[in-house]
Formats: C-alpha cells, structure tokens, sequence
C-alpha cells in the first residue's frame, strides 16, 4: 500500500500560532561510512504556500524523480541550501555536533535570503538547536554553530510534512552527486553505486585496500 503523500497541514498549523517563516529540515548520510553528513534546509512562508506534487521522503522516490524535482522545489521555496560536514569533522567533532555543523551552514546560506523563525526537524532528536551544555558524545570542542530560532523535531516528518520532505530530497540528491564524483577519484570503494554505506562490497573494499581521508576513521568500518 503506498503511503500518502507529505502535505502543509502542521506547517499551516504554525502559521497559524503566528510563526511566519517555516523551515523543513533533514539529514542524509548520517549513517555512511564515508563521505559527509549533508543537511537539508527549505524555508517557505508557512500561510502562503501551496502543495507541491510528487515530493515524497527522497528514500520513496528514484534516483531520476528525486532529481527532476530539485528544480521545482528550488522555484517552489522562497530559499533554501544544503550544508555539509566532512568525514574529518564527523571524527574530530563526533556525529551530533557535525550534524548541527552541516545544519548551520545551510541556516547560513538562506539566511542571505530568508532566516526562519521556526525549524521542523525530521526525527526525534534536537541536533540542530544551539546545545545548553557539551554534547555528552562529542569527542571534540564545543564549535558554537547552531540553530538560534525555535526548532521542533517530529518523528516522520520527512513522510508527513512537505518542506521536510522537500529538504530531503535536496540533501539526497546534492549528497548522491557529491558521493559519485569522488568515486572517480577512488573507483574500488564502488561509491557510485553505495554512496558510501555499509554495504558487505564497500566494507570488504576498506579491508583490501584501507580506508581514505573520505571514511569516518573512527568508525568501525570493517
């Protein structure tokens, strides 16, 4: 049974409450081996907009819907970016806060644009959000990046709420493509095709051959 289709239906609930400026916001990548955590970010004016169809949660879509529809969704969102933390940050800062590092470089980029007053965060976690004390798993300094406005996560949102889906069908393809390019650079890691997850093909490649400055070093990655 095919699941229903994303829609603005809490993002005009919070228009509504008077929060003008909404953002969908998502992750990809974040459990790969190698390669960054990419951060998706779409602001829209939450009373304004209108649906947008076909965008689902990039993990329903093909690989050639998800990337027709990064134009319309670039036409549709007043602004948005994506932001991303490399592998060497994901082992120096530890994941949590690599994820608030790729999430304030896309707050950076739209805020030339549009800063929002109010960020729907896909799952259950707060990792974008400037933290109240040290992460309790960073293995890194403190870096100070994070969200200033209201942010709020929601368990699904990337299937319920159509700027969240939208920002991770950006985050996915921009991520997809990044992953292809540098497997010309590094052929026997099959990136084009894995996209740098744990596939038994990409693990058994970082045995033969060793891991790259790209793979998460401190991670178990065979």
């Amino acid at each position: 049974m095919a699941s229903a289709a994303p829609t603005l239906e809490w993002e005009r609930e919070l228009a509504g409450q008077g929060w003008t400026l909404v953002a969908g916001c998502d992750e990809v990548g974040r459990g790969a081996l190698a390669g960054p955590v990419s951060v998706g970010l779409v602001v829209i004016e939450a009373a304004k907009a209108q649906e947008l169809p076909g965008v689902k949660d990039s993990k329903l879509l093909r690989e050639p819907v998800r990337e027709a529809l990064v134009p319309a969704i670039r036409e549709w969102a007043p602004a948005c970016a994506v932001g991303h933390a490399a592998a060497s940050e994901i082992d120096g800062l530890g994941l949590v806060a690599a994820l608030r590092l790729a999430g304030t470089r896309a707050l950076a980029q739209v805020a030339a644009e549009l800063l929002p007053d109010f960020v729907i965060l896909d799952g259950n976690q707060d990792w974008l959000s400037v933290p109240v004390q040290a992460d309790l798993f960073s293995t890194g300094a403190a870096t100070g990046a994070g969200a200033p406005m209201a942010v709020r996560t929601r368990i699904k949102a990337d299937m319920t709420c159509l700027s969240v889906a939208a920002a991770s069908v950006l985050a996915k393809v921009e991520r997809d493509s990044m992953m292809v390019g540098l497997s010309r650079d590094f052929p026997q890691f099959g990136w084009d095709a894995n996209k740098g997850y744990a596939t038994a093909a990409h693990r058994s490649a970082i045995a033969l051959h060793g891991p790259t400055e790209l793979h998460r070093r401190t991670w178990r990655l065979v």
